[in-house]
């Protein structure tokens, strides 16, 4: 995409809106020009968040083709675009019921001006709009997203939604036992300095209750401000003063579930950081690829004991979708036999136990919209009932046995099982076991692989991290940095594109001299 100037202040990059990166096409639409009824009604669905998937985005001035942006945008007018935002505050106060505000902002892209509505899921939901703006328009209706439209709320969904009436799921709640100043600055720097947020480079500068705001994770009357739940859990140090048991617990038994012995190691703070150590410390200490040679042939073959792919799915999805009000933790149980991840509660009631034991269960709704928002825009999850599908897929591939999904009738809990691969549990004769991350490197001749696979990966020209790990098919931030990204910059192979701005969301990465020489471009 080329170069944007803007003005943009919203908590996403804004290549991601353009992009529909980290955000799904359900949750965007684009209109070629201002059209203000049609943005009525689709502001009014985005505020009505039918599914709990955190509202939606308008961009004006970007046509569409099959639901995808055009680009170049057609742009608008820019002497238009300050009317165009007082007649969508004039809509907020007498068009919408309860009366709702999004956020907009206009920002310059390729020398055209669009502009950008931000529509939160509302807290005063449901909410309807008049269906004319005409003047002798009186009839109103509430609207909800279907798929990538906008339409009325009809019959049994219409029913639905007006039954979420003035239910705000937990995690956009506010929390009045908190303030504040409760939520960090640099945590929530470093949040979009990650993501790529034009809000980045100022939100160490602003109060948090002012970044707190651009986020959306903070709200209420200027007289009376409160954190929300989301924002507490990914941007306090330690989210278990307000959420008891919001803890990762990885426990070993080396002589099996009925042993005496076991080993326990408790993983807490912000949710994206507890998750990552969690995983990193499992990674570490309880994979192990197994090697075994074949006298007739020269290739050997390489299995691991639990596929970390699989693994990481879980145990995001667990802390994604369970209950931050009920006070039990995500536990990780890992035996010889096993890995098992527990939480609370069990899948929505909608999900039939058919569907969710065949990898094929599809949620209706989220129980935490913002906490997913959050863990998508980490590149954490895909959300979108993904998560299933992927433990299949990575268990298959890895030649181990079906994983099993269960939960009781009451849906009072949700386990997930991954047997250990039959061959990792016979570590003899020509079968070695090998631990991928003892160290950030995990051996010369691993290293290596990885490096050079970085290098072709930048052979056509200067890529994004984010680029990088969808290229090389690698999910886990903490790996691509130790284990291809920092070996291949500290021995001269690449180089970023803006050394001075190591965080720049504009950052990528190149091939130096070196690195085409070991390449053998020169």
């Amino acid at each position: 995409m080329s170069e944007q100037k803007n003005s943009l202040r919203l908590p996403i990059s804004l290549d991601d809106v353009l992009s529909g990166k980290s955000v799904e096409w359900e949750r965007l639409e684009y209109k070629a020009g201002w059209n203000p009824e049609a943005v009525l009604h689709t502001v009014c669905a985005f505020a009505n968040d039918f599914h709990n998937l955190g509202g939606g985005y308008i961009v004006v001035g970007v046509a569409e083709k099959d639901g995808r942006p055009i680009l170049p945008p057609v742009g608008l007018d820019p002497n238009t675009i300050d009317a165009i935002q007082k007649e969508l505050l004039n809509l907020g106060h007498s068009a919408i019921q309860p009366m709702y505000h999004p956020l907009s902002a206009p920002c310059e892209v390729d020398g055209k001006w669009i502009l950008v509505i931000w529509v939160p899921g509302g807290e005063t939901r449901p909410y309807k709009a008049k269906t004319s703006l005409s003047r002798e328009g009186n009839e109103w209706a509430y609207y909800i997203r279907k798929q990538s439209s906008t339409v009325k709320a009809r019959g049994l969904d219409e029913q639905e939604l007006i039954g979420l009436a003035a239910t705000v799921p937990f995690d956009d709640r506010y929390n009045q036992q908190a303030s504040v100043d409760d939520l960090s600055t640099r945590l929530m720097s470093e949040f979009l300095h990650e993501v790529g947020s034009d809000l980045a480079d100022e939100a160490g500068l602003l109060a948090p209750e002012v970044t707190g705001r651009q986020m959306n994770i903070v709200g209420g009357p200027s007289e009376a401000v409160f954190p929300k739940n989301a924002g507490l859990l990914f941007f306090n140090a330690d989210p278990r003063r307000y959420f008891p048991a919001t803890q990762i617990d990885v426990v070993w038994f080396p002589d099996g579930a009925g042993g005496d012995r076991f080993e326990e190691k408790t993983f807490s703070g912000p949710l994206s950081r507890m998750t990552r150590e969690a995983l990193d410390y499992i990674q570490r200490n309880y994979l192990k690829e197994i090697v075994i040679k074949h006298s007739d042939r020269a290739e050997a073959e390489r299995v691991w004991n639990f596929p970390y792919a699989a693994i990481e799915e879980a145990v995001v999805n667990a802390v994604y979708h369970r209950s931050y009000e009920i006070r039990e933790p995500v536990e990780v149980r890992i035996t010889p036999e096993d890995l098992v991840v527990l939480s609370f509660p069990g899948p929505d009631r909608s999900i039939r136990m058919e569907d969710l034991r065949a990898g094929r269960a599809v949620s209706r709704r989220y129980r935490n919209r913002r906490i997913g928002e959050f863990l998508k825009e980490l590149d954490l999850t895909e959300g979108r009932s993904t998560g299933i599908p992927k433990i299949l897929r990575n268990m298959a591939a890895n030649g181990s046995p079906a994983p099993e999904f269960e939960t009781d009738d009451d849906r009072s809990s949700y386990l997930v099982r991954l047997p250990v691969h039959p061959k990792a549990e016979r570590v003899t004769g020509e079968v070695q076991a090998q631990s991928p991350t003892q160290s950030p490197i995990q051996s010369p001749t691993q290293s290596e692989d990885a490096v050079e696979r970085l290098l072709i990966a930048l052979q056509e020209g200067a890529l994004s991290p984010k680029e990088l790990r969808t290229k090389l098919g690698l999910s886990h931030r903490p790996t691509f940095r130790e284990n291809y990204l920092h070996p291949a910059l500290e021995v001269g192979l690449i180089e970023p594109t803006i050394p001075d701005k190591p965080t720049s969301r504009l950052q990528k990465y190149r091939l130096t001299e070196k690195g085409r020489a070991a390449l053998g471009q020169r």
